[in-house]
Formats: structure tokens, C-alpha cells, sequence
């Protein structure tokens, strides 16, 4: 009898060993993963859009490097792999979190060369990453659970 209360004692469930700090990690998790899949959806947008030569975008434009159906492809891309990075974030872990800067970093340089064919858009989805990018960074990891004292 006296083991077993040693052993329940000895044993935290991982929920009460987070208390508080799990439900901020939480929150900004979860937060920076509807945002990666807003962002994924508008960059879908985006990307069809640019393929299929709409004209949403500004007549005459110059890209940096290309023409508007490549930079469509390519915002098509990323758009794909911001979803991906919104589940593995909504999965947990370290991995995910860090595949989701970098693909909010990579998208807001993308971003930046688009601006001149839709310029308030590409500002607006800047914004988004970079608002993005702070909720997948402010979250340091899960708090280290204190070991209880040998007796």
C-alpha cells in the first residue's frame, strides 16, 4: 500500500505538470496555425489568380525576375507548403513550429517581389507573416517539469 501511494505521488499527469503555460502555448499554437492556413488560403488565391493571367492584378506590370503566370507557381507553391506547415504546427513539436517560420519568412521575401503587380495585397500578406512568424516565436517550448525528490 505504501508503494503505491509513493508511485501515485511520484506521478504528474503531463496536464498538471504544464498547468498555465500550456494554455498560452496553446493559444499562440494555435493562432500562428490559423494564420499559416489563412495565409495558405490567400496565397492559393493569389497564385490561381496570377496563373490564370486575371485581371485583378495591375496592367503592365514588371516582376523582379519573370512573368506573372511563374510568379503565380510559385506563390501556388507556397501556399501548399504553408498548409503543410499549419498541420505539423497544429501536430506539436519543435520540427513544425520551425518549418512554419521558414516557410512565413520565405513567403514575405516572395512577397516583396510581387508587391508591384498587387501592392496592397502583397503588404497585407507581409503583414500577416510577420504577425505569424511572432506567434510561432513567442511560445519558447513546454516549461521543464521538476523532478521530485529521491527519499
Amino acid at each position: 500500500m505504501a508503494s503505491q501511494a509513493s508511485s501515485s505521488a511520484a506521478y504528474r499527469p503531463r496536464s498538471a505538470a504544464r498547468g498555465m503555460s500550456e494554455t498560452r502555448r496553446s493559444g499562440w499554437v494555435t493562432f500562428a496555425a490559423v494564420m499559416l492556413f489563412l495565409l495558405a488560403f490567400f496565397n492559393g488565391l493569389d497564385g490561381i489568380a496570377a496563373i490564370r493571367q486575371s485581371r485583378i492584378f495591375v496592367n503592365g506590370t514588371l516582376l523582379v525576375a519573370g512573368d506573372l503566370r511563374a510568379w503565380g507557381w510559385t506563390v501556388l507553391a507556397l501556399g501548399i507548403a504553408q498548409a503543410f506547415a499549419a498541420v505539423a504546427v497544429l501536430r506539436g513539436g519543435q520540427t513544425g513550429r520551425w518549418f512554419g517560420v521558414g516557410i512565413l519568412g520565405l513567403n514575405a521575401f516572395a512577397q516583396m517581389w510581387f508587391v508591384s503587380s498587387y501592392p496592397f495585397w502583397s503588404l497585407m500578406i507581409i503583414a500577416l507573416d510577420v504577425v505569424a512568424i511572432y506567434g510561432l516565436c513567442v511560445y519558447g517550448g513546454p516549461p521543464a517539469v521538476e523532478e521530485a525528490p529521491a527519499e
